[in-house]
């Protein structure tokens, strides 16, 4: 399973000046509205109407101000002008995005209208969100819709409710923790404990655009060491392509009240991770908590009086597991029904079984992978340690079975 990290690679971009005006507002004057949402490798994905014509779908991420389109062809058939054109370059100066702004854009989610808004372009699909998470997804919502109203996030009901700032109450059953918002992103002090010998506190940024548990960059504190027994892997994927990194397990991670045993880090290598787009900024935090840990709660952000409110759900004692079968699969075609193993991790079970990068996966266990979607298949690899895995894949036109038993080597 690919993990996501948006937020960071969109720092450069969002500290540009947009010309803004917008708004959103809740129709017919209610006080409150419901949205049912996706949750997909741990991200909310919320559908959003363009101008009006275009139902299309967008991740909501706290680590992002201005809202982007990451496919240029809606905009494009749609006939938005653009007022300017941007470039994004990565460390040495490398061009990586070609961007474009195009402003009065109209956005709407069911119960809410927004109007009078400034949008980021791609010229490409970068990210290629649709085919690592195995769905439609266009865009990304972030700041604009947490700076008006009170919102929660229900990861276990699979909806949000957005609330009027005004209208809001807070609830007996949830904690509150104080957040700063620094450059529209909030961010939490929490307790790390590493090991029997290090805890420290750190100030982490809450990312609902990250699908990862807990980011740690040992850059940031010098006692933010990377666990003895780890792994290489690739971590995520931005802007830049692949954020390379280790991976290992920190005894704890405490939330207020709230302690989350043996969680698995994200250690990322400085010169992937730590580019432009995270050196540049003013803002000094220790990491970042994404949505592996937040979908364990129903959380409510009160960007206006930088508060959250938390409390567990169903999935909070949920074991921590990483990759069991060391692969990376992306899903491609016209109906995303068509899987390509892009990536095998060293030294992993899939790895040992003899798979091979671009193997496109057949069948799993017997079962044709065509009925199946690619957060079904991922599944499969992240069940159980010790489940037999039988792979047929289509290798260069041959047809090959393997077989490998799912390991949690951290």
């Amino acid at each position: 399973m690919l993990r996501f990290i948006l937020s960071h690679f969109f720092l450069i971009i969002t500290t540009i000046c947009f010309s803004q005006h917008s708004g959103f507002r809740v129709e017919n004057g209610k006080k409150k509205v419901i949205i049912p949402v996706e949750i997909m490798n741990n991200m909310v994905v919320v559908p959003v109407v363009l101008n009006n014509q275009a139902p299309l779908k967008f991740i909501l991420d706290t680590g992002v101000r201005t809202t982007v389109l990451t496919q240029k062809t809606y905009s494009d058939i749609l006939g938005l002008t653009y007022s300017k054109e941007i470039f994004i370059s990565g460390p040495g100066g490398e061009k990586l995005v070609d961007a474009y702004v195009t402003d009065n854009v109209t956005l709407d989610l069911p119960g809410v209208h927004g109007e009078g808004h400034s949008m980021l372009v791609l010229e490409k699909d970068y990210l290629e969100l649709r085919n690592y998470l195995g769905t439609e997804v266009h865009g990304i919502l972030g700041y604009e819709l947490f700076s008006r109203f009170i919102v929660r996030m229900d990861y276990h009901k699979k909806r949000i409710v957005l609330l009027s700032p005004e209208h809001f109450k807070k609830k007996r059953r949830y904690q509150t923790m104080k957040i700063v918002i620094e450059d529209t992103k909030p961010f939490v002090m929490a307790n790390a404990k590493l090991n029997a010998n290090t805890e420290l506190s750190v100030k982490l940024l809450m990312d609902t655009g990250a699908s990862h548990g807990l980011v740690l960059e040992p850059e940031s504190d010098p006692a933010i060491k990377i666990p003895e027994k780890n792994l290489k892997s690739i971590i995520g994927r931005g802007l830049g392509g692949e954020i390379t990194g280790r991976i290992g397990r920190i005894d704890a991670l405490e939330l207020g009240d709230y302690k989350i045993d043996d969680i698995i880090a994200n250690f990322p290598d400085p010169e992937s991770y730590s580019d432009a787009f995270f050196k540049s900024e003013s803002i000094r935090r220790n990491g970042a908590i994404g949505g592996e840990i937040l979908s364990r709660f129903s959380v409510i952000f009160n960007f206006p009086e930088e508060e959250i409110y938390i409390k567990k759900n169903a999935a909070y004692k949920k074991k921590f597991n990483y990759d069991m079968g060391g692969l990376i699969i992306k899903a491609k075609g016209a109906r995303l029904r068509t899987y390509e193993i892009t990536h095998i991790r060293s030294g992993s079970p899939g790895d040992l079984s003899g798979l091979k990068e671009g193997d496109l996966i057949m069948a799993i266990n017997g079962t044709d992978v065509q009925n199946m979607d690619l957060n079904h298949i991922n599944g499969f690899f992240n069940s159980k340690e010790g489940k037999r895995i039988a792979l047929e894949v289509n290798r260069d036109g041959a047809r090959i079975k393997v077989e490998f038993r799912l390991q949690n080597q951290i």
